[in-house]
């Protein structure tokens, strides 16, 4: 019996499988209003069908200038949720679970308009410098989650995982890097998680399914967070009832990360067992055997998988055949399948 094909429950939201599709930003939203398109139900669904567990959006905005860049997706007007109702609809249809990203890219936004951050620091030298933002800015912001959160049950969705890493506003909140603040969203590791936890309680208020978290593990500075720091952070989502990390790393300030087969799996796997929260692991995982290896050794619970799914939508098939296990097909493809 494969661990990887075998099905995991979290809160009442039960996956099939343990392979979740990553958030990837796709920059599809060419009317730079934050809808849903075709190309997206396209791309997500295709993933279904491939027998995905769990499909993930991209990360999608709270708020207008929380976007990454203008073609992101948007869930911060209540005009998203029929597109968005109609992508679920399709991922359901095949038999996958659905999840979104709530994200606000803070000073890493690419816009025309004003960027907000914790601080007024750029993140380098041809990055514009982000207004920092006020105690009224930062509960707009809260109360933007919570609408967000509110949205993503009005269309759907099994899971949300709030994006708290590669240096966008909640992981600029976390880190010394970027938090400058002396008030009581700064200085203390408490007080730098303070945003976080309040955009976790707000959340709750409009959502009772699973929630995950994506944290940066590593910040690649001696400046910036310890492993420790993370360890407290986790220990703190768990007591609000966060039901997995989803373990990246990097993007808080500009550096060159070394990146090799699995790079993210040890502070992954040491978060899981010292905290006792469900994790997943992401990060140049490619093949069904390293993905096996992960989650029957108990490293991590879900593997996350960018991509290599984008590289081959069927890419839950081909591990399968490479572990020698048989998962089923959309009964229109059963004849082309083993």
């Amino acid at each position: 019996m494969s661990k990887l094909f075998s099905p995991i429950t979290f809160k009442e939201t039960e996956l099939k499988n343990r392979i979740v599709m990553s958030p990837m930003c796709m920059y599809a939203c060419y009317e730079q209003d934050g809808k849903i398109t075709p190309f997206h139900i396209t791309h997500l669904t295709s993933r279904a069908v491939g027998q995905v567990g769990l499909v993930m959006t991209e990360a999608i905005a709270v708020m207008p200038e929380g976007r990454i860049s203008p073609q992101d997706l948007g869930i911060w007007d209540d005009e998203h949720v029929a597109g968005l109702k109609e992508l679920n609809e399709q991922i359901h249809a095949y038999g996958a679970k659905s999840a979104t990203q709530l994200a606000h890219a803070g000073r890493k936004a690419v816009l025309d308009s004003a960027i907000y951050a914790p601080s007024a620091l750029p993140f380098n030298d041809s990055s514009d410098t982000p207004v920092e933002m006020t105690e009224d800015d930062i509960q707009k912001t809260i109360q933007a989650f919570k609408n967000g959160a509110r949205r993503a049950k009005e269309s759907g969705f099994d899971i949300i995982e709030l994006h708290g890493a590669h240096g966008y506003l909640i992981n600029q909140f976390l880190s010394p890097l970027t938090n400058k603040r002396t008030d009581m969203y700064g200085g203390s590791k408490e007080k730098r998680y303070r945003f976080l936890s309040e955009v976790i309680d707000a959340v709750k208020t409009e959502w009772n399914g699973p929630i995950f978290v994506r944290i940066s593990t590593n910040e690649y500075s001696d400046e910036g967070n310890s492993l420790e720091d993370f360890i407290y952070f986790t220990n703190e989502m768990k007591k609000q009832g966060i039901d997995l990390i989803d373990c990246s790393s990097g993007g808080v300030v500009p550096v060159k990360v070394l990146s090799y087969p699995g790079y993210q799996l040890p502070r992954c796997e040491q978060i899981k067992h010292e905290t006792g929260i469900a994790t997943g692991a992401v990060g140049l995982i490619t093949s069904g055997l390293q993905a096996e290896e992960i989650v029957q050794n108990d490293r991590a619970d879900l593997v996350f998988i960018g991509r290599a799914l984008l590289r081959n939508p069927y890419w839950p098939k081909a591990a399968a055949d490479e572990l020698g296990y048989s998962i089923g097909a959309p009964v229109q493809y059963k004849r082309g399948w083993n």
